[in-house]
């Protein structure tokens, strides 16, 4: 049923073998005064044709954010059944609420509640491009704001970004734990941070250069335990995801940016942080001590990845102040 789920595996760090333009000034649109009481807030179901999310009004006149998932099956809470359960997307969307923020978070077509957008596995950068504009769209015309600021966590900041450019109906991009570097790149290093890779990783290289030359891979000849990541469904997918540039992209953009990064991110690095502000001309916010999924978490690979299966544990607050401050004034 769901897609990538290799993929998915991958960028959530589990072993394969086990398993600079000037931004424009942004539109007016600060934080309102009325805030209504988070006991009177709840999460309503909201449409876009078929695709589905959840909707927090923080109250009249607000600025409102539209929260686009990370790689795989992840829904809009930001858990998968892939072995991700930390309710990220939720506690963003709640803590954020509190702050007078209203926000949008979605399900990806084909999964969850967007289940009958279609095919999940049909999919490409184009698409996703044209599902969050249409998201875009519904956000204006439900809230009355002139603006909607797009979020995207992981893969899904480059989904955002995309869904940025040329559109004035973008406030700003939110991009946390983002890719600065195309994506057959970042592959290629997670799969060699793993040392439980070594048995196929030359085979696993071989293919990622055969998908960013927009061929096709035969995964009859692969190792069992990598086949799966280049699986003939998903190949469509990852020819389209591998020959973007996220930080080209960025720049492409042009829109007011701000980017989240965690010092302990096991997943994308500092650098593609670096990257992307290089790019954008956007302000850089390092959290130290958080992960990929936006918890405190510790270095030490097995203790971080611990965090994935924690719900109960918060958005680090740097988080929440810094996507307040950039929604309330870029002056």
């Amino acid at each position: 049923m769901f897609r990538k789920f290799a993929i998915s595996a991958v960028f959530m760090g589990v072993s394969l073998a086990s398993c600079t333009q000037t931004p424009q000034e942004p539109a007016q649109n600060k934080v309102a005064a009325e805030v209504k009481p988070q006991n009177d807030i709840q999460d309503v179901i909201i449409k876009a044709g078929a695709l589905s999310g959840l909707y927090r009004d923080a109250g009249p006149g607000n600025p409102v954010i539209l929260i686009v998932p990370g790689s795989g099956p992840t829904d809009l809470n930001g858990n998968n059944p892939m072995g991700l359960n930390s309710d990220s997307y939720k506690h963003l969307a709640q803590d954020l609420s509190a702050q007078g923020i209203s926000t949008v978070r979605v399900d990806k077509r084909g999964m969850f509640s967007s289940a009958g957008a279609g095919d999940p596995n049909a999919v490409t950068v184009d698409i996703y491009t044209e599902d969050y504009k249409q998201w875009v769209d519904v956000i204006r015309a439900k809230t009355g704001q002139p603006c909607v600021y797009l979020l995207g966590h992981s893969e899904g900041a480059l989904m955002v970004t995309a869904a940025s450019i040329d559109n004035a109906n973008v406030c700003g991009l939110i991009l946390v734990a983002a890719a600065g570097r195309p994506f057959g790149d970042i592959l290629r290093e997670q799969l060699k941070a793993n040392p439980a890779n070594l048995p196929i990783l030359k085979q696993a290289l071989s293919a990622i250069d055969k998908i960013e030359t927009g061929e096709s891979v035969d995964v009859s000849a692969l190792h069992p335990a990598v086949a799966p990541l280049f699986a003939p469904a998903v190949q469509d997918y990852l020819i389209s995801l591998f020959k973007v540039d996220p930080a080209q992209l960025a720049k492409d953009a042009a829109k007011p940016t701000l980017i989240l990064h965690g010092t302990h991110d096991l997943q994308t690095s500092v650098m593609d942080a670096e990257l992307l502000a290089q790019a954008s001309g956007g302000q850089l916010v390092l959290i130290d001590g958080m992960n990929h999924v936006l918890k405190q978490s510790p270095k030490d690979r097995m203790r971080n990845f611990a965090t994935y299966r924690k719900p109960e544990l918060p958005i680090p607050r740097d988080v929440i102040e810094a996507i307040r401050e950039f929604v309330s004034d870029e002056d």
